[in-house]
């Protein structure tokens, strides 16, 4: 079962976001997807199997330049998460369509994500889920003193 999380699930996807995103905080979490679901430009939506939550899909729209895009409001796939015990049995895909048609319904005509360069799961399963690879890129940055 897929459900559109709001208001009173911040914790439940907080604790998945701590998987994915293990830097941050419960706290971080907990303020970041509070104003997120109370937002109308993003969406969360949770994968639940025998009423345990078992992975989320974080979704939001973007005006500002997306990579490979030709539209500038742009469904994007902020998160992706599926715990390990649970992966290989369609839920991502399941989680990723949910946010798909919010986009769409939102007048979105374009759905975007991105990874990381060295995470190759991560980019195997955007490939599978029908993504297409548009562009690599390493930024640099130096301290100016």
């Amino acid at each position: 079962m897929i459900k559109q999380a709001n208001l009173d699930n911040a914790r439940v996807v907080s604790e998945l976001a701590l998987l994915l995103w293990t830097e941050n905080t419960i706290e971080e979490f907990m303020s970041e997807m509070e104003e997120l679901l109370a937002s109308d430009r993003a969406a969360v939506f949770i994968a639940y199997e025998e009423g345990i939550a078992i992975g989320f899909a974080q979704c939001q729209l973007r005006t500002d330049y997306v990579e490979g895009t030709e539209s500038s409001l742009v469904g994007y796939l902020e998160g992706l998460f599926v715990k390990p015990a649970y992966r290989r049995k369609g839920y991502a895909k399941q989680l990723v369509a949910h946010c798909e048609q919010w986009a769409k319904n939102k007048g979105c005509t374009e759905f975007a994500s991105d990874c990381e360069l060295h995470n190759e799961e991560s980019l195997a399963v955007h490939l599978n889920l029908g993504f297409k690879e548009v562009n690599r890129i390493i930024c640099f940055t130096k301290r100016l003193i």
